[in-house]
């Protein structure tokens, strides 16, 4: 992202601190040098699912919270477990430790849990919790599938709990106050938005071998409603993001942000009517099934957005990575008059107009848990409906992508030259990929059908529909790990 969204944690929270206002039910807001609380009556109980990597980071989050105890710790590996029940006992937390999802959602003592697991595992946990009667932020993207997102806004409307969506940027000032400043007509109406995921993404190594799971996990509870599957890649951890099975590729891992920063600038409450994909796995030797390299054309009648996905550096060898009018992860909202590059507004020659401040997404857990302490879900930034919507958009992306066939350059400029924009992008990827030796002509693209969608029925449409709905879902999901009978 952008420099300024190095901002410290502590300046974040301090400047947010600014506020200090009730949030009803008599909870006040209370104020340390750079904590904040959710209120001084009750504190809120929480539990983590998922402690290796951003499970940690939230349990960080949480605890600069006053208002926020955590009393219950959950993950398949006993060594990460054992390494969070250490230092939660430093912090006399006390909290429960437990392997298995299930026997921890058992917990009464718990209020809301926090999914930080991979995809596969996101919806299934929060539903379950819902049905246990416990409040949730799930982790971005909010489901595996189409359906399964819907399943948990259908939920959370059916129990009432409160469903934050981890999409942190919901919560960033800067990009709200630059969309409100838009919407003034400061720019004139958008016309396309550029989204960029330019991230290093080194190559996935092949075994000849199943990859030994170390004894500390149980792999079963591990893979959980997805295919229990011998693994001929180099690591368990991180690279299940490159394997449909169960994750969702890059454009469910780092795109989300984007296209949810994206559909909150065109103001649009519904995924989108056409989808256009075009990439490919490219310039490695990798046995990850996801592309490192991919075009997404969501056509909106408001106007369109052209994501791209870079994992390839800017030289062979190199680490340093291409950017976008100055971003390598972003939205460079386009208008008529001007654009606006994550939360800096220019004209049309370039000049800077205004900067918008930005804080990385700090008081997203704060918004969540405030929520939650006055059972009200219109508080939250990011409810599960608009996190269902933009995870939809990462979905519709990759289905469009896996339905496709090689094609040569031409015949990818002829199906974007509709958008002077996407042919724009079409022609620096292809000038991306040259730098690495990669001829297109030779080595030939996945070209996705165009895919009708109908927003309503979050199903497809028209030519491919069969194909297409066929990935709304898994085809089955595994025995004991099934979605709750009645959703």
């Amino acid at each position: 992202m952008t420099a300024s969204r190095s901002i410290t944690r502590r300046k974040a929270l301090a400047a947010l601190a600014g506020a200090g206002a009730g949030i009803g039910g008599g909870l006040v807001l209370r104020y340390k040098p750079w904590q904040q609380s959710v209120g001084a009556n009750s504190d809120i109980r929480l539990g983590v699912v998922g402690l290796r990597n951003k499970g940690s980071d939230h349990l960080k989050e949480f605890r600069e919270i006053h208002g926020a105890r955590i009393v219950a710790l959950c993950d398949v590996d006993s060594e990460i477990l054992a390494r969070e029940k250490a230092t939660s006992d430093a912090l006399h937390e006390k909290a429960e430790t437990y392997s298995d999802v299930r026997k921890f959602l058992e917990n009464k003592d718990i209020d809301a849990v926090v999914v930080a697991t991979p995809n596969h595992w996101h919806a299934l946990i929060a539903l379950w919790a819902m049905e246990a009667g416990k409040d949730v932020y799930v982790e971005k993207p909010v489901s595996h599938t189409i359906r399964e997102g819907r399943l948990l806004v259908e939920a959370a409307h059916r129990t009432g709990r409160i469903v934050q969506s981890g999409t942190q940027y919901r919560s960033e000032k800067g990009i709200a106050g630059a969309i409100e400043w838009q919407r003034e007509g400061h720019l004139g109406k958008i016309t396309h938005i550029r989204s960029v995921s330019y991230t290093l993404r080194p190559p996935v190594s092949r075994r000849n071998s199943p990859l030994p799971i170390p004894k500390s996990i149980d792999y079963d509870l591990w893979c959980g409603p997805a295919e229990k599957r011998e693994l001929f890649r180099g690591r368990l951890h991180y690279d299940w993001h490159w394997f449909w099975n169960t994750g969702n590729g890059d454009l469910g891992n780092m795109g989300i942000h984007d296209l949810d920063i994206a559909r909150w600038y065109l103001g649009v409450d519904r995924a989108a009517p056409r989808v256009t994909a075009v990439g490919g796995r490219f310039a490695t030797d990798t046995i990850a099934e996801t592309p490192n390299t991919q075009l997404t054309f969501y056509e909106y009648p408001e106007a369109p957005i052209i994501h791209e996905i870079r994992g390839l550096p800017m030289r062979p060898g190199g680490e340093a990575m291409d950017h976008y009018k100055g971003l390598r992860n972003g939205n460079v909202v386009h208008c008529e008059d001007g654009y606006i590059a994550q939360s800096v507004a220019y004209d049309n020659n370039g000049k800077k107009i205004r900067k918008f401040s930005n804080l990385g997404g700090a008081g997203h857990h704060l918004n969540f848990l405030k929520a939650v302490a006055a059972r009200d879900a219109l508080q939250l930034h990011a409810p599960i409906l608009e996190g269902h919507l933009s995870t939809s958009l990462c979905h519709q992306g990759n289905i469009a992508y896996r339905l496709g066939q090689n094609a040569d350059p031409a015949t990818v400029a002829e199906k974007l030259r509709q958008s002077a924009a996407a042919a724009e992008a079409f022609a620096s990827l292809e000038k991306h990929l040259a730098t690495h030796g990669v001829n297109l002509s030779t080595t030939p693209l996945t070209l996705g059908p165009t895919l009708t969608y109908d927003p309503a029925t979050e199903d497809f449409t028209g030519d491919f529909a069969t194909e297409a709905n066929a990935q709304l879902s898994r085809p089955s999901y595994r025995s004991p790990y099934t979605l709750p009978n009645h959703v």
